[in-house]
C-alpha cells in the first residue's frame, strides 16, 4: 500500500522569496579568495533574474535525497509546489544543509512529502502513482527505459516529464563542444538514458531532457572535486594521466537545479534536450590548480603518467575520462534564458566550504593507485 506522509505536522508560514536562489547561501571562501566573492554574501542571482513557475503543481521527484534532488526539491517547495520524493526510504528523506537556517530547514521538511517504494517494483509504481496522481515528474535517478514506462502508464494525464540524462550519451568526436544535435553513442554506458529519451518521444508525452556534463558541488557522491581535495589536504602530488591538457567541463549542482526549474511549464522546453554545465572549459592540470585555490591550498605538485604503463585492476586512477569532453550550453542560454551563476573556482569553493572543508565527504581517501604511479615515477627518476 502506498504511504504518503508529511515529515512534520507543524506547518510553518510560507512567503515567496525575492529569489529562489537564496536557499543555497552559505559560508564563503577561504581568506585568500574571500574578497573576490564576498560581493555576494548569499547565493544571489545576477540582475533581477527570478525563476518562477506559472502555477502550483503537484510534483513527483524520483529520487531526491542524495545530491541533485536535494537542491531541486528546495527550489520547488519555495516556489509553492507540492513536492513528493519517491525513494526506498533507506536514507533520511530530508537533511539540514550546511549554513541552512533551522527555520528554513523546518519549513522545507514540514512541506516535503515522501512515497516509499522500490521503483523496480513496477506494479507498485503503477498502483501508487495512479492513486496519488501527479502533474509533473522529475526523474533524477532513472537509468533504463523500463524504469520509466510504468510511470507513464500510471499517469496518462501527466503534464510534463523532466528527465536527467547525461552528456555521456554523445559519440566521441574530434569536433567539440558537443551540441544537442550531435551524434550519440548507442553503445555508451549511458545507453539506457538514450533509450529513455526515445521512449519519451515515442509515447508522445510532453518531455524535457537535461544532459549535464560533470556535476559538482556540496553532497556530490561522485569523486569529482573530492578526489582532488583528498590529495590536496594530504599534501600529496596529484597524478594526472597523459599530458594534463585534456579539456573538460564542470557544472555546479545549484546551477543545474535552476535549469530544472526553468524548464518546468516552459513551452519552449517541450520535447527538447538541453546541455547544462559551466561556462568555462578547463584542463585537467587547470582543475587541480582550481581545486587548490578554492580550498586555500598551496600550488599543487602535478605528476603526469602514461595510463598504458599501469594495470590498476578494477580501480580507477583518475575520476575523469582521459579525453577532451565538454558541451555547448548555448541552447539553454538562448532558449531558456538560463545562465550558470557559479564560476569554476567560486563553485569549487562553495563545494569545499560547505562540505569537504567541514570534514564531510562521501568516500574515504584511497591513494593506492597514486602510490603505484608515484613509485614507478620515482624509480624512473632515480634510474
Amino acid at each position: 500500500m502506498a504511504r504518503l506522509v508529511a515529515l512534520q505536522q507543524n506547518q510553518l508560514s510560507f512567503s515567496p522569496l525575492a529569489s529562489s536562489l537564496s536557499d543555497f547561501s552559505g559560508t564563503r571562501l577561504q581568506t585568500q579568495i574571500q574578497q573576490v566573492f564576498l560581493k555576494r554574501k548569499s547565493w544571489q542571482p545576477k540582475g533581477s533574474f527570478y525563476v518562477s513557475a506559472s502555477s502550483t503543481k503537484k510534483i513527483l521527484i524520483m529520487g531526491g535525497t542524495r545530491f541533485i534532488g536535494v537542491f531541486l526539491a528546495r527550489l520547488l517547495v519555495k516556489e509553492g509546489h507540492q513536492v513528493t520524493l519517491f525513494t526506498r526510504g533507506k536514507a533520511p528523506v530530508t537533511q539540514q544543509l550546511p549554513a541552512e537556517s533551522d527555520s528554513d530547514y523546518a519549513d522545507f521538511s514540514s512541506k516535503i512529502l515522501h512515497l516509499k517504494g522500490d521503483r523496480m517494483d513496477f506494479e507498485f509504481v503503477k498502483s501508487s502513482l495512479s492513486a496519488q496522481g501527479f502533474d509533473v515528474v522529475y526523474d533524477i535517478n532513472g537509468r533504463e527505459a523500463n524504469e520509466v514506462e510504468p510511470i507513464l502508464d500510471a499517469l496518462p494525464n501527466l503534464e510534463q516529464f523532466i528527465y536527467c540524462s547525461s552528456a555521456g550519451v554523445y559519440l566521441k568526436s574530434d569536433l567539440l563542444p558537443h551540441a544537442e544535435t550531435d551524434a550519440v553513442d548507442p553503445k555508451s554506458r549511458h545507453k539506457g538514458k538514450l533509450e529513455t529519451e526515445s521512449l519519451l518521444q515515442s509515447k508522445g508525452v510532453n518531455w524535457t531532457s537535461v544532459r549535464p556534463v560533470y556535476i559538482y558541488g556540496p553532497l556530490n557522491y561522485n569523486p569529482v572535486e573530492e578526489w582532488f581535495f583528498h590529495r590536496l589536504k594530504a599534501g600529496r602530488p596529484i597524478p594526472i594521466p597523459s599530458s594534463g591538457i585534456q579539456m573538460t567541463q564542470l557544472g555546479h549542482v545549484k546551477d543545474l537545479a535552476r535549469a530544472f526549474i526553468q524548464v518546468l511549464g516552459n513551452d519552449k522546453a517541450s520535447k527538447q534536450v538541453f546541455n547544462i554545465s559551466g561556462d568555462k572549459y578547463v584542463t585537467f592540470d587547470g582543475l587541480a590548480r582550481a581545486c587548490a585555490k578554492a580550498g586555500g591550498f598551496p600550488e599543487p605538485e602535478i605528476i603526469h603518467y602514461n595510463p598504458k604503463d599501469f594495470d590498476f585492476g578494477k580501480k580507477k586512477s583518475f575520476p575523469f575520462r582521459d579525453q577532451h569532453f565538454f558541451a555547448s550550453i548555448e541552447k539553454a542560454k538562448s532558449v531558456l534564458g538560463w545562465e550558470p551563476e557559479f564560476g569554476l573556482v567560486e563553485g569549487l569553493a562553495d563545494s569545499y566550504n560547505l562540505d569537504f572543508g567541514r570534514g564531510t565527504f562521501r568516500k574515504e581517501a584511497d591513494f593506492s593507485t597514486d602510490d603505484i604511479i608515484l613509485g614507478k615515477s620515482l624509480l624512473t627518476v632515480s634510474a
